[in-house]
């Protein structure tokens, strides 16, 4: 009679081809996520820091309509976000289930508006004789932002970032309710609904172990960028 480590392994073996796609989907959600969190939300949180009230750039309108969009996305449920964008998704994709890439539409819109609140929030924890010091010098505004502002932030920004990625993988878990696959997905189909619990407790140990290393790894560069 095998016993239960035997057969644990056997399952594992047959399920690998499964776990290693299911990985692969979720890399490339995460992939398009971190993207538009980077290019899209870093300056969109720029942007809310500095058109808010005593800023450099305030401007009532851009400020009140960037943190309208802000506000609604982040307070959408993600699951009903994701339904709601299906008609869009299938419009201009072709299809909105059944593809990583399809799914990772919702998951780039909520990582642009997550992200970009980080920012702003870090941003707001520069202290302000950075940007007086930058006027005194003359600096333009792209130097500001970059010279300056990111500058004085990187190790905040970069913390955000990490703190974002977390919230990434925990969307990218839900994409597999409308057949968006990835490592979620995986352990809901091959785990909860076959009854087979250690595969699923399998795929989670997986998320949690990615997540701690993630974690770990953007504290680490955080603190040797800090020169606090």
């Amino acid at each position: 009679m095998p016993n239960a480590l035997e057969i644990y392994l056997e399952s594992i073996i047959d399920y690998a081809p499964s776990l290693i796609e299911s990985l692969y989907e979720t890399g490339i959600m995460m992939g398009f996520a971190m993207v538009a969190a980077i290019l899209l939300g870093l300056p969109l949180g720029t942007l809310l820091f500095l058109t808010a009230r005593g800023k450099p750039m305030e401007n009532k309108f851009l400020y009140r309509t960037a943190n309208i969009f802000v506000n609604i996305i982040r307070s959408f449920p993600f699951l009903l976000l994701v339904i709601a964008m299906q008609p869009a998704i299938r419009y201009f994709y072709g299809r909105a289930t059944g593809d990583p890439i399809a799914a990772s539409f919702p998951m780039m819109l909520i990582a642009i508006v997550l992200y970009a609140r980080f920012v702003e929030q870090s941003l707001l924890d520069v202290p302000k004789g950075v940007i007086e010091t930058a006027h005194s010098m003359g600096a333009t505004m792209p130097q500001l932002v970059w010279k300056f502002l990111y500058v004085e932030a990187r190790s905040s920004l970069l913390i955000g970032f990490t703190t974002a990625f977390v919230s990434f993988i925990s969307y990218s878990t839900i994409m597999g309710v409308i057949g968006g696959g990835g490592i979620g997905d995986f352990a809901i189909r091959y785990g909860y609904q076959r009854y087979e619990t250690a595969i699923m407790y399998t795929a989670i140990v997986i998320i949690i172990i990615f997540v701690v290393l993630m974690q770990w790894l953007g504290l680490q560069i955080a603190r040797k960028l800090d020169k606090r």
